[in-house]
C-alpha cells in the first residue's frame, strides 16, 4: 500500500493538510485448519496475513462522522446522533457497528474524517468485515484514550458483527486479527479464549491462498442455517452430555451416542464439527513435530468433511481444490473461511509453487469460466498502530 498516495487522497476529501492523521492497520486471517468450529466452542488454527485495511483517521471538530473508502464509491457523512443506523448494503456497516457498540456502552464518541484501504479481496472468507471492524476499534481507541484490552475490542468486533451486520459468526476472525503474531499461527479454544502461539515452520513449503473469485455474502448465504442446525444438534445431544456447545464433545463421545440425533442431516452437520475439532488438535501436534505431510493430510479431509457432511463448498471451491490436488509437490488444500464461495489455502513446496500457480489457475478457469487469483500468505502480526 502506497501510504503516501492515501495520504494524498485523505487530503483530497478532507482538505486541511496541515492536520496530519493517524494511521493504523489491522490484517486479514486465513484459517489454516478449523472450519466452522468457532461459532460451535471448539478449536481453530489462523493466522493473521501481510493483507489488511490501513485506516486514516483524526478529529474532524464536528459533531458528524465521514467514511470514505479508497475501494468502494459508496461514502457517508453521518451525524453522531445517527451512527446506530444501519446504510443498507454499504460497507459502511462495519465501521458504524463499532460506533454502535460504543454507544451502548456508554464511551465517548467524537467526530472524525476516515478514510480506509485495504488489499484483502471483499467476500472471499479472509475476514476484510473483522479487519475493518478491528482496524476501527483499535483507532477510536487510540484516538480517545481509552484503557480497553485488546481482547475487550476482539469481543467487541464479534458483537458488531452478530448484532449491527447480522452474522452469526464466532470469534476467531476477531482474534485472529487482534491477537496475531508474526510467523506464528494461533491454536484457540473459541469456548474459554485460552490459546497459544505455535511456530509456522513449514520447512520448504508455502502457504498459496487461492481466491475462486465466486463471490457470496455471509449474511445471505446457508452460514446462519448452519448455525441453528448445530444447535439443534447439542439439543438432541444434551439429555445425554451435559453440554451447551458442539465443540465440548470429543469424537469418541459423539462415536457412541451420534444415533441419538434422528436426523441424518443434523448427524453429518455435528459430525463435521466434532471430526474437525479433533483434526485441529492432531494439525497442532503435527506442526509441533514438523510433519508438514500429515498437517497436509489434515487439510484434505477437512475440505472432505466441509464438502460432504457440512455441505458449505460449492462448485467452484471443489475445482480449485481437486485442481490443487493433481500438482506434484502439494501435500495439502481445502477450502478456508465460512465458504459457498471465497477461497481456498493450500500447502505447496516452494519448488512448486509457480506450476502450482499457472496450472491450478489455467484449468480452473476451464472449468468454471473464473479467472483465480493466488496469494502467497505470511503469518503476520495483529492490529497497531502506522508512524
Amino acid at each position: 500500500m502506497d501510504l503516501i498516495k492515501l495520504h494524498q487522497h485523505f487530503f483530497e476529501l478532507y482538505g486541511k493538510p496541515e492536520e496530519k492523521p493517524r494511521c493504523f492497520f489491522a490484517p486479514g486471517r486465513v484459517n489454516l485448519i478449523g472450519e466452522h468450529t468457532d461459532y460451535n466452542g471448539g478449536f481453530v488454527l489462523p493466522c493473521a496475513l501481510q493483507y489488511g485495511t490501513f485506516l486514516l483517521i483524526r478529529p474532524s471538530h464536528e459533531m458528524v462522522v465521514r467514511l470514505a473508502s479508497a475501494n468502494m464509491e459508496y461514502r457517508a457523512e453521518i451525524p453522531l446522533a445517527k451512527l446506530s443506523e444501519k446504510v443498507n448494503g454499504q460497507w459502511v456497516n462495519y465501521a458504524l457497528g463499532i460506533f454502535d457498540q460504543f454507544r451502548q456502552m456508554n464511551l465517548p464518541v467524537a467526530g472524525f474524517d476516515m478514510l480506509y484501504a485495504g488489499d484483502i479481496p471483499c467476500n472471499a472468507g479472509l475476514s476484510s468485515s473483522a479487519s475493518i471492524e478491528m482496524v476501527t476499534a483499535f483507532a477510536l481507541t487510540a484516538m480517545m484514550q481509552l484503557p480497553i484490552e485488546m481482547i475487550d475490542l476482539v469481543k467487541m468486533s464479534q458483537r458488531a458483527e452478530n448484532e449491527f451486520a447480522g452474522v452469526n459468526c464466532g470469534i476467531m476472525d476477531m482474534f485472529a486479527v487482534g491477537m496475531g503474531h508474526k510467523e506464528h499461527a494461533l491454536f484457540l479454544n473459541c469456548l474459554t479464549l485460552e490459546y497459544k502461539r505455535v511456530p509456522l515452520e513449514l520447512n520448504g513449503f508455502s502457504l498459496i491462498i487461492g481466491n475462486t473469485n465466486k463471490q457470496r455474502g455471509l449474511a445471505d448465504s446457508k452460514y446462519n442455517e448452519r448455525v441453528v442446525e448445530c444447535q439443534l444438534a447439542v439439543t438432541y445431544l444434551s439429555p445425554m452430555l451435559p453440554v451447551s456447545k458442539l465443540g465440548e464433545i470429543s469424537f469418541m463421545q459423539f462415536y457412541k451416542m451420534q444415533e441419538e440425533i434422528p436426523d441424518l442431516l443434523i448427524r453429518r452437520r455435528a459430525r463435521h464439527v466434532i471430526s474437525e475439532n479433533q483434526r485441529v488438535l492432531n494439525a497442532v501436534s503435527s506442526l509441533l513435530k514438523g510433519d508438514i505431510l500429515q498437517f497436509g493430510a489434515l487439510m484434505n479431509a477437512s475440505h472432505e468433511s466441509l464438502r460432504d457432511n457440512y455441505e458449505v463448498t460449492g462448485f467452484e471451491l471443489d475445482t480449485m481444490v481437486a485442481e490443487a490436488q493433481k500438482i506434484n509437490g502439494m501435500v495439502g488444500s481445502r477450502m478456508t473461511g465460512a465458504g459457498f464461495g471465497g477461497c481456498t489455502v493450500s500447502l505447496v513446496r516452494e519448488d512448486a509453487v509457480e506450476k502450482f500457480v499457472e496450472q491450478v489457475g489455467r484449468e480452473y478457469h476451464a472449468k468454471t469460466g473464473l479467472k483465480a487469483d493466488f496469494y502467497l500468505a505470511q503469518a503476520s502480526d495483529g492490529v497497531k498502530e502506522i508512524s
